[in-house]
């Protein structure tokens, strides 16, 4: 059964397309990257398309982004993950210099499994959401 997880919708104090700008290639990932505890998340690796991450207790998680709707929306889908995913960024012009952003997750879980990941998935859904809106995307920086 299609599971769908949403974030709530975080105000970003920057222009829409400076956050799609930013999120459309993860290269830019390497500006956060310290803001990340070792302990949470180990072996980022990443490149323009394709993020991978040891997540505890998950494991090896590996993304791709398979469209870009510049400038408010980038998909992601899982290229291996112990659980397949498709991921979205949605991003939305709230004032020429002002945002919002919400996270979303899709996957096939029966009720069994989703019983049993649906509160730490929407947790991590939520500080995902709080880190990017705490980003600087402004790219002179």
């Amino acid at each position: 059964m299609e599971t769908k997880f949403e974030s709530s919708v975080r105000e970003i104090p920057y222009a829409q397309q400076n956050v799609y700008d930013m999120l459309s290639d993860l290269n830019n990932l390497q500006r956060v990257r310290d803001r990340v505890p070792d302990d949470k998340l180990n072996g980022l690796t990443f490149d323009s398309d394709t993020v991978s991450m040891n997540v505890q207790p998950v494991g090896t998680i590996s993304m791709r982004i398979i469209d870009r709707e510049e400038p408010k929306c980038i998909k992601f889908e899982t290229v291996s993950s112990p659980l397949p995913f498709n991921f979205w960024i949605q991003m939305l012009p709230v004032t020429e210099t002002t945002s919002k952003m919400r996270l979303t997750i899709k996957a096939e879980l029966n009720p069994f499994i989703k019983g049993m990941v649906a509160k730490p998935l929407q947790e991590a859904l939520e500080k995902i959401a709080d880190a990017m809106a705490m980003m600087n995307y402004n790219p002179q920086d």
